[in-house]
């Protein structure tokens, strides 16, 4: 394979936007070593997406920094709480007035996985909509599809008499 074939094979842009498999960041990187044409390709490609992305850039409202520095000064300055820490009431564990247990803690395990995907609530009523319309739509479909049938074979009867009434 020549180099110029590789370079315009897509690979670089693949890798630029992230989505080259690990096998292609691999082979890329090898052939970035092996060959200066390919690394230089890649460097130009990188400098014309970021010009890209420079061209197509939104400036943020003016007050947007300062958001985000008041966000980020509130979350700094203020005093972390330390979690409530659960226990197991044994017999011989004893409970003193400032929360504090004489033995052992015991934390609860929380299991995350979860077989269902949530959404918004909104966006099921989208859904059940969009399921009602392809059901009407499915419906319409069967019904055009059957009159065009029926249709198709009454133009078929209407030729053949016509051939007919013409002999």
């Amino acid at each position: 394979m020549r180099i110029e074939d590789y370079i315009e094979s897509g690979i670089l842009e693949t890798f630029v936007m992230g989505a080259a498999s690990e096998d292609e960041v691999k082979e890329l990187m090898y052939m970035k070593a092996m060959f200066p044409e390919v690394n230089e390709a890649l460097l130009q490609l990188e400098l014309d997406m970021e010009r890209l992305a420079q061209n197509m850039a939104i400036t943020p409202p003016a007050d947007t920094w300062n958001k985000i520095e008041q966000e980020i000064n509130d979350v700094i300055l203020h005093e972390a709480t330390p979690p409530e820490k659960y226990a197991r009431q044994n017999s011989e564990e004893e409970f003193d007035g400032n929360k504090n247990y004489n033995n052992k803690h015991h934390y609860i395990e929380v299991e995350a996985e979860s077989s269902h995907m949530k959404i918004h609530k909104n966006w099921k009523w989208v859904f059940a909509a969009v399921f009602v319309l392809g059901k009407i739509f499915l419906g319409c479909a069967i019904y055009f599809y059957l009159e065009n049938r029926q249709a198709q074979q009454q133009i078929q009867e209407l030729k053949t008499e016509l051939k007919q009434v013409k002999k």
